[in-house]
């Protein structure tokens, strides 16, 4: 087997392996927050601030909801990251939207953060401001799940298949995951546009 056989038959077991009543959980969440007018907000930190940004769209545009990424914004996350350090920046962000009971924190995130190894320090501490105020979290996360799943109302956990190839398996299943929830007809509000077109 090939390098390119062998990585997508471990695409082919992650999907076997996932765990669907965690993705059902996940959406169940979002439609309740979605039922009280409450806001998404994703965070994520490198590729998984892509996916961030790219779960906006989708979620704004399909399923209706008032979504945000801290990260979209360059000139505030740069601010507060020279200004007040990388490890306060989405907490200070959140405080300023007044993240609330109503709304949801979604993370994307291979870890899940943790503290003491000093990875992604600025999830948990959104994580943990967000439990502060009472809002909802979830999460599609990988290894472990981290600080993420251990405090999220739902979380998806992309299994891990391969230790070498932990990064690229769950930033791709971020996106499918994703993809997933937003179509869920419990969360669908809109027709995507080839899907419209006869």
């Amino acid at each position: 087997m090939n390098f390119t056989e062998s990585f997508l038959s471990e695409a082919n077991k992650i999907i076997e392996s996932l765990d669907c009543q965690s993705i059902e959980r996940v959406v169940g969440v979002l439609a309740n927050v979605q039922k009280m007018g409450g806001r998404i907000f994703f965070l994520g930190v490198g590729g998984s601030a892509a996916n961030a940004s790219h779960a906006v769209n989708d979620f704004r545009k399909i399923a209706g909801f008032e979504a945000y990424a801290p990260t979209d914004n360059v000139s505030e996350l740069t601010a507060r990251t020279n200004d007040d350090g990388w490890k306060s920046v989405f907490e200070g962000w959140l405080k300023v939207s007044r993240l609330n009971s109503k709304d949801v924190l979604f993370i994307f995130s291979v870890g899940g953060g943790d503290l003491e190894r000093n990875v992604s320090p600025n999830l948990v501490l959104a994580l943990q401001y967000a439990k502060s105020v009472g809002a909802k979290i979830v999460g599609v996360v990988g290894r472990d799940g981290g600080y993420t799943s251990k405090v999220a109302d739902a979380c998806v956990i992309i299994p891990t298949v391969n230790p070498t190839h932990i990064t690229p398996h769950t930033e791709a299943f971020h996106a499918v995951v994703w993809h997933l929830i937003v179509s869920h007809p419990d969360l669908k509000a809109n027709q995507t546009k080839w899907e419209s077109m006869k």
